[in-house]
């Protein structure tokens, strides 16, 4: 009762938002790598995604919503809460650059700190990201899901260069968590490369749909479990994906969605082997 109360909030604020006065939508990111766009100047933005990772054996499957403000051109603020409908006991992982993929509630401050101008609609830039974790109500699988959870910290550094055709942006992040009672989840780096790409044929300008593809390449390297002070064998893991993006926005609306699949998988035996993911958003901007 409690999810289906979380996912009705949720719509009623879409669905009352689409309603608000209407405004162009701004840049926006890849699906799961690091980028650099920030809302504009008092500009909102409100993310409804769906998430899932699919293992060996279980499948782990969420809901996420996040909402954003743009404090100045290059400053945005953003908040974002999960409702998860299934947990797998599988490697910690980010998912994500925005929106991670774990029931836990999450704050992050976006500030783009150089820009510089190449030629008409083309820019290189730079994006540092620092956040708090809250740790959610509902229990992970396995493992993870028996740990006392504290809270944690979400650091990121994107870099790239945008123009009116083609995208490359490279960064990386770390995860971190207290510990609480001796015990302690993974910490987990993060980093990611992407390439996209805005076909001449669909680069189109509003009332028509304007459409990017994306090649997005994610790792995630995370440690060890501690339990009761000590560290837990065959936690550990680090694993890479790669997989096709796209990314379509139609004046205020931004529709985007893609999957990965493991190209390096090296796991601790006490985490099921991801076989892929996938994510869908919505975005409206107002």
């Amino acid at each position: 009762m409690k999810r289906q109360k979380s996912v009705a909030t949720f719509l009623l604020i879409g669905f009352a938002l689409l309603k608000a006065p209407s405004a162009e939508a701004s840049g926006h990111g890849p699906v799961f790598g690091l980028a650099t766009p920030t809302n504009g100047r008092g500009g909102w933005s409100l993310d409804l995604g769906v998430m899932s990772r699919r293992g060996a054996n279980e499948t782990g499957i969420m809901f996420r919503g996040m909402l954003a403000y743009g404090m100045t051109e290059d400053l945005m603020i953003s908040a974002s809460a999960p409702v998860v409908f299934n947990s797998a006991p599988l490697a910690p992982g980010r998912l994500t650059s925005m929106m991670p993929g774990t029931g836990d509630f999450e704050g992050i401050v976006s500030w783009r700190f150089h820009r510089q101008g190449t030629d008409i609609g083309s820019r290189f830039e730079s994006t540092v990201y620092g956040g708090i974790i809250l740790p959610g109500f509902q229990k992970a699988a396995g493992l993870l899901g028996d740990l006392n959870k504290a809270p944690g910290i979400w650091m990121a550094v994107a870099s790239g260069f945008a123009s009116r055709s083609h995208y490359f942006w490279i960064g990386a992040g770390y995860k971190r968590f207290a510990e609480s009672e001796g015990d302690k989840r993974p910490d987990v780096l993060f980093y990611s490369l992407t390439w996209g790409y805005r076909p001449r044929a669909l680069r189109k300008d509003y009332p028509h749909w304007d459409w990017r593809l994306f090649v997005e390449l994610t790792g995630e390297n995370s440690s060890h479990v501690q339990r009761q002070g000590r560290e837990m064998p065959d936690t550990g893991g680090h694993q890479i994906f790669i997989g096709p993006t796209a990314l379509g926005i139609y004046k205020n609306v931004a529709i985007e969605g893609g999957i990965q699949f493991p190209i390096y998988r090296n796991v601790g035996s006490k985490h099921q082997k991801e076989n892929f993911r996938f994510a869908v958003n919505f975005s409206y901007f107002f």
